[in-house]
């Protein structure tokens, strides 16, 4: 009996880790979207809980506090962003073919709110230290793709030229899903591939030659 008792309650510790681990992806997509279209001044702990279908206590328990949430919003987008970029040993070819992807996916799938959320500015001083640090992670991750070694002087105009590209990137992104611009909006991907192609091989593979 005790044998059996112990088992369930092995089984039940599992239980209980898997369903955190799901309402934590569950808060940190819906708080995403919300971030990302409703900015984070405006969006409350109980938006983003009625969202996600969970007690808003629980945004506290596992997160601390709205401040903690949308870091570990940040850290998913840097992350995401990190393993759909090639990595530094692919060709630079495919680093630029994952940038205009992700330019031109918009505003099909949940990437536009990955780029959407390093545009919005907060209004709170501490959400957008956590922003930029994201931002500057990602220049720094994509400048190293394309040859930028931080301790090489002649290396370092790469940098600059990735924030760039992440820059274009972003604009696009904005014109195609809060701007609704045309003719970006409606562009397709065989309109914006050669034009794109261009530009981050003007800045990334021109500049690491």
């Amino acid at each position: 009996m005790l044998e059996t008792t112990q088992t369930d309650a092995d089984d039940e510790l599992v239980r209980s880790g898997r369903d955190a681990a799901v309402t934590r992806r569950a808060l940190v997509r819906a708080a995403r979207r919300r971030f990302a279209t409703d900015g984070y001044r405006a969006t409350t702990v109980r938006h983003i809980a009625a969202d996600a279908g969970v007690n808003v206590a629980l945004i506290n328990r596992y997160f601390v506090s709205k401040e903690g949430l949308f870091e570990a919003c940040m850290l998913r987008t840097s992350d995401e962003l990190d393993t759909q970029t090639p990595t530094r040993s692919s060709n630079l070819s495919d680093v630029i073919d994952r940038l205009i992807g992700h330019a031109v996916n918009a505003p099909d799938s949940d990437d536009p709110l990955q780029l959407l959320l390093l545009l919005r500015s907060s209004g709170d001083e501490s959400a957008d230290r956590i922003r930029r640090r994201t931002l500057e992670h990602f220049t720094e991750k994509l400048a190293a793709r394309a040859g930028w070694d931080p301790h090489d002087e002649s290396t370092q105009p790469i940098r600059l030229n990735a924030q760039i590209a992440i820059a274009t990137l972003l604009g696009i992104v904005m014109l195609r899903t809060s701007a609704a611009a045309q003719p970006m909006e409606s562009a397709t991907h065989d309109d914006l591939a050669a034009p794109l192609g261009r530009v981050f091989r003007t800045l990334l593979a021109d500049s690491h030659a």
